[in-house]
């Protein structure tokens, strides 16, 4: 797996020490394990883990401001946990309303000695953050309309952006935003080994 990382980060023109990458490689193995009791992926290939799961996720990291992060929905921290591995000076909350992806967060957190994230469990219409998140990220929304409506609280007021993962480049969704929300750019994303399209939009909270 260490080989199969080196190479897919060597595709992507991405560098990164020795112990991040034996971070990643780690919640890999992890993922692949607890996958078999807790089914949190429908991916089941640890090689295929790599490029859908670490590459899809970090690829975003170059393109994220501030220091104080939200990924809502994040499942078995996707892209949560890989983005605080090569982003440690910044802070993650990983938000999810199921107690068994949560419990696997806390492992996650436990055993690779991650300090910089903060799971949580809770619906987020629920969550009333303290302070505001200079970012709110998404990868598994249905639509950027129902991330807007359930996490319009989260972001700091005029400076906060939502990150929105697609495939698709989401044309119609972006054609009624709503009211104080504006896009910035949408960013063509490259993931070497994945099929289909992946873009960014990152959106202004106003």
């Amino acid at each position: 797996m260490h080989k199969k990382l080196d190479s897919l980060l060597a595709a992507a023109e991405l560098t990164l020490p020795d112990q991040q990458k034996q971070q990643l490689v780690a919640y890999v193995e992890m993922l692949h394990k607890w996958n078999k009791a807790y089914n949190l992926t429908s991916v089941r290939d640890p090689m295929q883990m790599l490029v859908r799961h670490i590459m899809d996720s970090i690829v975003v990291n170059a393109h994220l401001t501030g220091s104080r992060f939200i990924d809502v929905g994040t499942g078995p921290g996707l892209p949560g946990i890989p983005l605080a591995i090569v982003r440690p000076d910044s802070h993650f909350t990983l938000l999810d309303s199921l107690g068994k992806r949560v419990r696997f967060l806390r492992q996650v957190q436990h055993e690779l000695r991650l300090t910089n994230i903060e799971p949580v469990q809770s619906r987020v219409e629920a969550f009333i953050p303290e302070p505001a998140f200079d970012g709110v990220i998404s990868r598994a929304f249905a639509s950027l309309q129902d991330m807007l409506s359930w996490c319009h609280h989260l972001p700091v007021k005029g400076q906060g952006r939502f990150y929105a993962l697609k495939g698709v480049r989401p044309d119609d969704e972006l054609g009624s935003l709503p009211e104080g929300i504006t896009l910035e750019k949408i960013v063509k994303l490259r993931v070497p080994e994945l099929d289909g399209e992946r873009h960014l939009v990152i959106l202004n909270a106003n």
